[in-house]
């Protein structure tokens, strides 16, 4: 994971409802002043974004980065694809699970290190079928009716 403190701007918390989360990473994105003024102000969306490969690089899609209000003409467009940045064997690895059916590349979180650089946590995920979310689903009740009750009884 990170060390050090981060910030986080956004966190897809429907992915680890809909996918099975079975590695995460961290990526570097290519962004543009006022999409990082923007992040600053913590307007962003990753609900329904994903990672995908295109021509040996991986781009981030359908993330939402609000324009920047002060940034005239020179604003950016909000859903444009954005460069990810990873090595080129982890890279190799990832695009190599794509292909494989069923995996796909979801953006978990978006935040600043502590160097103030932007960066994304992406999950390797394969995806749930509705039997496996309910399963999700009362497995977590029970952990919460748990500790509940380990609260009463002291």
């Amino acid at each position: 994971m990170v060390e050090g403190a981060r910030r986080v701007i956004a966190q897809n918390r429907k992915a680890r409802h809909e996918y099975f989360i079975e590695d995460t990473l961290e990526a570097g994105v290519v962004l543009t002043g006022s999409e990082v003024k923007s992040l600053r102000q913590g307007r962003c969306s990753i609900g329904e974004s994903y990672a995908h490969e295109e021509g040996g690089e991986i781009y981030l899609r359908n993330a939402h980065i609000a324009t920047y209000d002060a940034a005239t003409r020179f604003n950016h467009d909000p859903l444009r694809p954005r460069k990810l940045l990873l090595h080129r064997r982890e890279m190799g690895r990832l695009i190599g699970q794509i292909q494989r059916e069923g995996y796909t590349v979801v953006p978990l979180s978006i935040y600043f290190n502590s160097r103030g650089i932007a960066k994304v946590e992406l999950g390797l995920a394969r995806g749930k079928r509705k039997v496996d979310k309910r399963e999700t689903e009362k497995k977590r009740d029970w952990q919460r009716q748990k500790a509940r009750l380990m609260r009463e009884r002291g």
